[in-house]
């Protein structure tokens, strides 16, 4: 099977044609794609990349109904679109995707795959949110959980690396990058992750807070009058590292800041550092334990500091990181220091790949 993967951004289009062994016969990404009506540039792509028999679509949250990867046909879009608010900077633009490849591949069969899928496993003391149950049953409130796709490759591809089933190991995964969130991988399978009902809770990203006290919010809205349009923005986009520091929020610009002697982005790399630490080691409460760490995404497979800093603070969970390993990373590795209880390793991120694998199941049968 030739599978095209289609990965909507917030404004940019990754495309990429997968042959049947998983490799990468074509890739190409639209930094700046305006949606539907913009074919331009994937018809130019597929022209080039030849005939595919699938097409595998990135779309970050199923809601409630969709719990694994779907067909795609004209109730699933509908239903899309009708979910499109719990994650409106995401949803919109993967329909976008599903609509522009459907109009150049009108008899390709095409599939759904959810970053939220891979968390619909949280056990029910790990989704449920304490607010009246009527509310819960009412909205369907819970929490989801984001990066999915990331989470179930690097899970895997990690327990490669170190030569052990998946099933045995209890692993924290770790998809640092613009967005970043944790998983707790136990038998395989997410049984806590860091984001909720939507991707702005968790970790402290490039431009968004993490987790916040939402008595915090409530102050705001009421006593510093700051309009709902405008903290909805300024949480989404203005927070994080970049609120922090003054910076773009590219963690790359925070550490030189920090190293050039700016406070400032110093106060932001520790509440980044600080927040991570903790929740790794929050994520090892529900795993029973910590067997493998895996790092992966732009900050995961590229911050050597970050890797560095994070083995030195959960050096009491068994982890360990070898500077010299560490520091000559290259794609997949393996940077456990010698003797360390539990191992610590870095996967590149291939969501690519996972789309492939939950393509050729469903339509596999």
């Amino acid at each position: 099977m030739r599978l095209l993967v289609v990965n909507a951004g917030s404004s940019s289009l990754k495309l990429g044609v997968l042959d049947p062994d998983g490799e990468v016969v074509a890739a190409t990404t639209v930094q700046r794609w305006d949606g539907d009506r913009h074919l331009a540039p994937l018809e130019e792509f597929l022209a080039g990349a030849g005939p595919v028999d699938a097409v595998g679509h990135r779309v970050v949250h199923g809601g409630p109904r969709h719990t694994g990867p779907v067909v795609i046909d004209e109730l699933v879009v509908s239903y899309l679109w009708s979910i499109s608010h719990l994650a409106p900077l995401h949803n919109p633009r993967a329909l976008a995707g599903i609509t522009a490849a459907g109009a150049l591949l009108p008899d390709v069969p095409a599939v759904a795959c959810f970053d939220t899928t891979f968390h619909a496993t949280l056990p029910p003391a790990a989704a449920t949110y304490a607010v009246p149950r009527e509310w819960n049953q009412r909205w369907g409130l819970r929490r989801y959980g984001f990066h999915g796709l990331s989470h179930a490759w690097a899970a895997r591809r990690g327990a490669e690396l170190v030569g052990r089933p998946v099933e045995e190991l209890r692993i924290v995964s770790c998809h640092l990058g613009a967005g970043a969130s944790l998983a707790a991988v136990r038998g395989g399978i997410s049984v806590d992750t860091t984001m909720g009902f939507t991707p702005l809770a968790g970790l402290v990203m490039n431009t968004r807070p993490g987790t916040l006290d939402p008595g915090l919010l409530l102050w705001l809205l009421e006593h510093g009058h700051v309009p709902p349009a405008e903290l909805a923005d300024v949480l989404e986009h203005h927070s994080g590292l970049k609120g922090l520091s003054g910076t773009s929020g590219d963690l790359r610009e925070v550490l030189a800041g920090r190293d050039d002697g700016d406070p400032d982005c110093a106060l932001a790399a520790d509440v980044y550092l600080h927040r991570l630490t903790r929740e790794i080691a929050a994520m090892t409460a529900s795993t029973g334990g910590l067997d493998l760490l895996v790092m992966t995404g732009g900050v995961g497979e590229h911050a050597a500091p970050v890797r560095a800093a994070v083995g030195a603070a959960l050096g009491h969970l068994g982890l360990a990181v070898d500077p010299a390993r560490n520091d000559a990373v290259d794609g997949d590795a393996d940077v456990t220091a010698e003797g360390a209880a539990a191992r610590t390793v870095v996967v590149t991120s291939r969501e690519d790949l996972e789309i492939q694998r939950q393509v050729r199941q469903l339509l596999d049968g």
